[in-house]
């Protein structure tokens, strides 16, 4: 708008110039960014993994000569948010490594002329559960993750119980 002098009365009807709003796009929901391929993503993205160790590195260092405790508190929380973040990453990397090496024995079988047989989501889950236990066993947490799980269903159980208020 034009500077007007604070003397002068503003006349009643002033030329107004219209700014053209600017559109602003996702491009998680955008068409234009094309779709996602986690593939792609992770070999063009590849370099942060690197760069996330040396933060949590600097982090550990950090929270070693922190004396304040408010400040070592919200660095521990950050160092365990990333670790998480970590193993979330790995877990969601072995599940496409399974889905993809399926995906090949799939193509192998159809080269040799079978029928391509599609898993279930039930036999996926109950494959990825046993593959979890085995994993335990090898690290021998499997007995303490075990105990953790019956008493989780016990209390599970107590509750369905009836009181002996009720009684």
């Amino acid at each position: 708008p034009l500077e007007m002098s604070a003397k002068k009365p503003v006349p009643f009807l002033r030329q107004v110039i219209s700014v053209t709003k600017k559109v602003h796009r996702d491009p998680r929901f955008d068409d234009l960014s094309g779709e996602y391929k986690p593939e792609i993503f992770m070999k063009t993205y590849g370099f942060l993994g690197s760069i996330k160790k040396q933060e949590k590195e600097m982090i550990q260092k950090q929270l070693k000569k922190c004396r304040n405790m408010e400040q070592k508190e919200k660095l521990q929380q950050l160092l365990n948010r990333m670790t998480q973040q970590e193993q979330a990453q790995q877990k969601q990397q072995k599940l496409r490594d399974r889905e993809l090496s399926l995906k090949r024995q799939q193509r192998e079988l159809a080269k040799q002329g079978k029928k391509p047989f599609f898993l279930k989501k039930s036999e996926k889950q109950k494959l990825e559960l046993a593959e979890k236990y085995a994993e335990l066993k090898w690290s021998g947490k499997l007995e303490s993750f075990l105990n953790k799980k019956r008493k989780r269903n016990a209390i599970k159980d107590k509750r369905h119980l009836p009181s002996q208020k009720d009684l």
